[in-house]
């Protein structure tokens, strides 16, 4: 026992310190992270007056740290950076900061300008964004999104951001080149002068109105910085080809329909004045046509200009897979058809615009088969008509920082047959039609999409009935059926009522000043039904298949496309131009 007591002491002497080192690791441990917030305050105080002295370099040194330091830190690293312009290593610097503070929109807007400047114009506008949703008042990120857009090419969105601020405000406006109008007229066209803030609404109408005159081909607006009087805005007008100057791009409209036998004679601005003369002159044997218009403002106003028609047919039908209410195939139908009219366009402002009309046609038919059911014979009643119609056309949608659009239109067009197996009648149409550009600038890749439809009430002749196919005189294009049998139309389902979609995308292979080369697939689906059963698609059609467009001098579209039938399985190929 004396033995055990002597060991006793060592044994408590050695123990003591293990106890103690391992109660004051515990408490370390309790007790609450210190000194790093401590110390982070004093770094942010040094760094901020090294950044407030103009020290970058020493500013930049003292604010980089471990991760887990104040996003402050982070703040103040990223503005010396930038100062240094280490553009790379800035924007590292807000995005740690942004990760720690997701609701500081410093961040955002400064990274944005990092970004720009590693020329990243697609993550900078993203950032700025953002911080709009966090501050929808941020003057600066309006004014930084509206600059870059306007770099973009796309003073629409520009606008959309800047005016919300005043801006821009214009010095000064020009053309370039100067148009070859009268002054009263070119100066009516654009809608915005000097001194004043070039609005969005404004914008959008000069596009409108210069459109309605149909002689430019295209037109851009140019802002220039004027130092603190504001900006210049330069109109840069490409004007439609006529003969003079431009004579090849003439040429090439003028005989562009030269494969199918057919000439485009045109004149644009006639005389200086807005004048357009349009024609079509061809000679297929089968489908003889002469069609000529006049166009001109009214009073000298862009927004409302006035149209002058006349269309004179022979052609040669062939109805034997498209019509069933005869025991003889109707291959050889012959129709005559005579119209002339006159209509008036306006522009009422960026968004709306319509469209009214009257026109008298006659007709007859010759090479009728006999036995044709009463059903069928208002279809094919020589006779003659008094139409009229009512067109609104409405952007609806516009987002022009995503460079889509929506646009929707909708007709009434009624009249009366002067032939005891016809009398009133009334067709009611609508549409809608997207476009969606998704580059930021240039027309690289391009979709578009185009649902119709329009019903018939009342008996009316053949040549009135609606069809779903690829033909020259048709725009409701089903790309996988052909419309023609042998040359001779009607080899497309017709009828009184339809629903079509039409869906394209296109990307752009080749483009310089002389050829443009998009190419891509299409998807059309639609169906076409009439009250009598004798014509109609008995059910929905889809087509699918590659378009090809090459658009030669920017003055005229070949297209062609291949499309299969995918309920038949069977394929039309088909090529047109559009001068």
């Amino acid at each position: 026992m004396a033995r055990g007591r002597q060991l006793d002491s060592p044994c408590r002497s050695q123990a003591i310190p293990v106890i103690v080192l391992l109660l004051s690791f515990a408490a370390a441990l309790a007790l609450p992270p210190r000194s790093a917030t401590a110390d982070d305050s004093q770094r942010v105080e040094k760094a901020r007056k090294l950044y407030e002295a103009k020290l970058w370099e020493q500013a930049a040194r003292e604010a980089q740290g471990a991760a887990d330091q104040s996003p402050e830190l982070d703040y103040i690293a990223g503005m010396a950076l930038s100062h240094l312009q280490r553009w790379t290593e800035a924007r590292d610097a807000f995005t740690a900061g942004h990760r720690k503070a997701p609701r500081d929109r410093r961040f955002l807007t400064e990274r944005a300008g990092a970004e720009y400047r590693l020329g990243d114009f697609k993550q900078a506008k993203e950032d700025l964004r953002d911080a709009l949703r966090i501050d929808p008042q941020n003057s600066y990120a309006r004014d930084f999104l509206g600059t870059l857009y306007l770099l973009e090419e796309n003073p629409e969105a520009a606008l959309k951001y800047w005016n919300s601020l005043g801006k821009p405000r214009l010095a000064v406006v020009r053309f370039d080149p100067e148009p070859k109008l009268p002054k009263q007229l070119s100066e009516r066209a654009v809608t915005f002068s000097a001194p004043a803030v070039l609005s969005r609404s404004e914008f959008l109408e000069t596009d409108a109105r210069l459109r309605n005159l149909e002689i430019f081909r295209s037109w851009r607006l140019q802002l220039v910085p004027a130092g603190e009087e504001g900006y210049e805005a330069k109109v840069a007008l490409s004007e439609l080809p006529n003969w003079g100057p431009s004579w090849p791009g003439m040429a090439i409209s003028l005989a562009s329909g030269l494969p199918y036998q057919t000439v485009y004679p045109s004149f644009h601005n006639i005389s200086g004045e807005a004048v357009n003369f349009t024609s079509l002159v061809r000679w297929d044997a089968e489908k003889r046509r002469f069609a000529t218009e006049v166009s001109l403002p009214l009073f000298r106003n862009p927004a409302r200009c006035v149209s002058f028609f006349f269309d004179a047919r022979n052609e040669n039908w062939n109805l034997s897979q498209t019509f069933l209410g005869s025991g003889a195939a109707l291959s050889d139908l012959n129709l005559r058809r005579f119209a002339g009219g006159v209509k008036l366009h306006g522009v009422e402002n960026g968004r709306w615009s319509w469209t009214t009309g009257l026109q008298v046609v006659s007709r007859s038919f010759r090479n009728l088969a006999p036995g044709l059911p009463a059903a069928a014979e208002p279809f094919f009643s020589n006779s003659d008509s008094f139409e009229a119609w009512l067109d609104l056309d409405r952007s609806l949608v516009r987002i022009p920082e995503r460079r889509f659009t929506l646009n929707g239109s909708g007709e009434v067009h009624f009249g009366r047959g002067f032939a005891d197996t016809l009398g009133l009648f009334g067709t009611f149409s609508g549409a809608l039609k997207a476009r969606w550009l998704p580059k930021a600038r240039g027309e690289d890749y391009e979709f578009l999409a185009q649902l119709r439809g329009s019903e018939t009430l009342g008996d009316v002749p053949l040549d009135q009935l609606f069809e779903l196919g690829v033909e020259r005189d048709n725009d409701l294009w089903l790309r996988g059926h052909r419309g023609t049998l042998g040359g001779r139309k009607g080899g497309a389902p017709l009828g009184r009522r339809f629903l079509l979609l039409n869906t394209e995308f296109s990307k752009i292979l080749y483009d310089n000043p002389l050829f443009r080369v998009q190419f891509g697939p299409f998807f059309d689906s639609g169906a076409i039904a009439d009250p009598s059963g004798l014509v109609g698609s008995q059910g929905w059609l889809w087509d699918a298949g590659p378009q090809m467009k090459i658009r030669v001098l920017g003055s005229v579209t070949v297209v062609l496309s291949y499309g299969w039938d995918l309920r038949r399985g069977t394929s039309a190929f088909y090529g047109t131009s559009i001068p």
